[in-house]
């Protein structure tokens, strides 16, 4: 079979604000998918930017993700490109990498849950103190210092969110989700284009349930959820 075909198939067009968040899943999954196999080179960089319908300083924000991820390597010069590196060594006997299984169930109850509980949090008729617990918890995000307390901080804030609806159980569900998110986003680094990405989405959530806009708040909720989505099929091995 041609391969072309196969690209074709892997690689189309975005739209949006997920742009760089939709190159690193599309380029990761066809990456572990075998498309692109190991040592091949990838197609260049006005090719892919094409084909993909992003900028280049897109595509290379997005190459630049895959190469901390450990997917690829690129090498400059004569010869040079953007090459598939081999798939890490294998797990340790007494850990286990997430099955794709769960992670796409994973995805798809956040998907129904987080969207759902910024909906009713706008609906919600808040007090004082429950505003002030998104303030704070907004504010905290944003005077991360370093990773660690960012992913922490955004765990926080996505809990407050829940937290506010009156629902013990939703809490609950909110809870357990952002417990699993946590420890997958671990295990992909930490990327700078799709932090902007988030602090905006996470702002927009909150200025909208504090306006008591649900549907503008349950919109941006679903958007900020699968563009992490995207992240997680894209670099997760």
């Amino acid at each position: 079979m041609d391969s072309s075909l196969l690209v074709d198939a892997a690689l189309h067009p975005v739209r949006g604000q997920m742009a760089f968040e939709s190159c690193v899943e599309q380029l990761g999954s066809a990456i572990q998918l075998g498309i692109f196999r190991v040592g091949d080179r990838l197609p260049g960089e006005r090719e892919l930017a094409e084909r993909l319908s992003v900028s280049r300083a897109t595509l290379r924000e997005a190459i630049s993700a895959l190469r901390a991820a450990g997917l690829v390597s690129t090498t400059r010069g004569r010869g040079g490109g953007t090459f598939v590196e081999p798939p890490a060594d294998a797990w340790p006997a007494d850990q286990h990498p997430p099955r794709r299984a769960e992670i796409d169930d994973l995805i798809i109850f956040r998907s129904v849950i987080e969207p759902g509980a910024a909906h009713r949090a706008a609906l919600t008729d808040l007090g004082d103190e429950q505003r002030e617990l998104l303030q704070v918890s907004l504010a905290e995000v944003d005077d991360a210092s370093t990773p660690a307390d960012y992913r922490q901080a955004d765990a926080r804030l996505h809990l407050a969110i829940s937290s506010v609806c009156g629902s013990d159980e939703l809490a609950h569900a909110c809870s357990g989700v952002q417990a699993r998110i946590h420890q997958l986003l671990a295990e992909i680094p930490f990327l700078t284009k799709n932090i902007e990405h988030a602090d905006a989405e996470h702002r927009e959530i909150v200025t909208a349930i504090l306006a008591g806009d649900a549907e503008r708040a349950r919109q941006v909720m679903a958007a900020h959820c699968d563009a992490t989505a995207a992240l997680l099929k894209g670099l997760l091995k």
